[in-house]
């Protein structure tokens, strides 16, 4: 095509709504366009690139065995109530209803009818290992799309679920999948790291992540440059530190703290350290409220409370009107001792001795609590986010954070999937058994993005060949 007929609609000036690198430059180089917030048009010149990526990622997938198929994005509810996961998914999962007012969603991932797929055309044992995969439009109801393509609504993603008759099975499926992933990451020209990840509403016994360092990624990573070590900050393993503390178990005492609701705010009208601190912050999980405590200086890891409590819909942060009702107190002054709610303490809040809560009344806190003496938990766990400088879980030496784009996720599901639906198969005794499956995602055009943050500079994109 001449380049005087292309349609290629650049723009001088960068959209207001335009953030990050990739969302600036493919809206001024002319390669995508706004529909609604989250939702793009990919124009001759963004789709000749987004092809260019499917076919990479195409060609390792049929190397590694993989066989190519296609979906639905329309998708009966049927499937995901079996498995249990049509109200898990919550309100990013865009449902409809047909004129029979019959339940549907817009796929926004296919475990469950790649599983459905197996069941009605396998017939034997003898077929296995299969790996199936497609590249399709996905859909996700984000509640704040943004960043372009990065954070979108709709969003084309590869998607691969593999089916073995054995645990050693799985894991030389999902180390083909692993392979095969870093040879397109490769070629593609990312930066990536790989890190241990959290499951999800996806399931599973394990997960890793591909990530690609970037300071406008939302996922942080935890890594050890001394053991190799990385996991995202919601699976990241937290080893607890110790403070100095007063010896021995003093008597608790109320103190008068007036208009004092932050631990900054605390930190100077009582002249402590953070550290000697312990927050709690009330949260609605499912259909009850629970409370979860960290050191002042730390931040709650909800994904970890979250898997610990084990709630279906996503944690949210009480309401004010609740934590007011809850508490008996402005917020800002909750506190462990005589909640009346399920009480969830991080495991560092479990070593300190004599520390500072809030008192359950305004303006109060108490001081010298200590945890069984004065409250009982409901459980102590690790639920805090790693921080720079922390201890590496695997070798000691002090954790590294970054931020990071994930572009692709792969599952070891084991049998949540092929044990809801009900995927079997007769041995060669003629027993019934369930298949063990994987699942293997990669954002196509998250790739996109994450390509053109990695090269750009101030003259605009600088990796040609997303353009051959």
């Amino acid at each position: 095509m001449r380049m005087s007929n292309l349609l290629m609609p650049t723009l001088r000036e960068v959209p207001a709504e335009a953030e990050i690198a990739s969302h600036k430059l493919m809206l001024r180089a002319g390669l995508i366009r706004k529909l609604a917030a989250g939702i793009y048009s990919y124009l001759p010149l963004g789709l000749k690139t987004l092809q260019k990526v499917e076919r990479i990622v195409r060609e390792e997938m049929d190397n590694a065995g993989a066989q190519e198929l296609l979906m639905s994005a329309l998708l009966p509810a049927e499937a995901y109530q079996a498995s249990g996961r049509w109200e898990v998914f919550g309100p990013s999962m865009f449902k409809l209803k047909d004129r029979n007012d019959r339940d549907f969603c817009l796929g926004p991932t296919h475990e469950e009818l790649f599983t459905q797929a197996v069941i009605d055309c396998v017939r034997s044992y003898k077929e296995y290992p299969m790996t199936l995969y497609q590249i399709q439009t996905k859909y996700r109801d984000e509640g704040r799309p943004r960043f372009g393509v990065m954070r979108s609504r709709e969003f084309v993603m590869k998607d691969a679920y593999s089916f073995d008759l054995t645990e050693e099975g799985l894991d030389e499926s999902y180390k083909k999948m692993y392979d095969a992933y870093c040879r397109i990451f490769k070629r593609l020209g990312l930066d990536f790291t790989i890190v241990d990840a959290d499951s999800g509403a996806m399931g599973g016994s394990g997960s890793q992540e591909f990530m690609v360092k970037s300071p406008v990624g939302e996922d942080g990573i935890a890594y050890c440059d001394a053991c190799g070590y990385a996991a995202n900050y919601e699976k990241a393993e937290c080893i607890p530190q110790e403070k100095p503390s007063a010896e021995g178990d003093l008597a608790m005492e109320k103190i008068h703290t007036p208009n004092v609701h932050t631990i900054d705010e605390l930190v100077t009208f009582m002249n402590a350290q953070a550290w000697n601190f312990a927050k709690t912050i009330l949260y609605k999980a499912d259909d009850k409220y629970i409370a979860a405590m960290v050191r002042g200086d730390r931040e709650v890891n909800e994904v970890k409370l979250k898997n610990l409590v084990g709630c279906t819909d996503d944690l949210e942060l009480a309401e004010p009107f609740m934590v007011k009702q809850l508490t008996n107190a402005e917020v800002g002054f909750a506190g462990p001792v005589g909640l009346d709610i399920p009480v969830y303490v991080d495991k560092e809040v479990a070593m300190m001795k004599n520390f500072i809560v809030g008192a359950n009344e305004t303006d109060m806190h108490y001081k010298n609590v200590n945890i069984n003496k004065d409250f009982t938990p409901e459980v102590v766990a690790d639920i805090r986010v790693i921080e720079e400088g922390d201890i590496c879980p695997k070798c000691g030496k002090p954790i590294k954070t970054a931020q990071g784009i994930e572009v692709g996720h792969i599952f070891k599901l084991g049998t949540k999937y092929s044990d809801a639906l009900g995927l079997k198969y007769l041995d060669e005794d003629g027993k019934s058994k369930t298949v063990i499956m994987g699942c293997y995602g990669l954002g196509v055009t998250r790739c996109l993005a994450a390509a053109i943050e990695q090269n750009n500079d101030e003259n605009g994109i600088i990796r040609q060949w997303l353009f051959l």
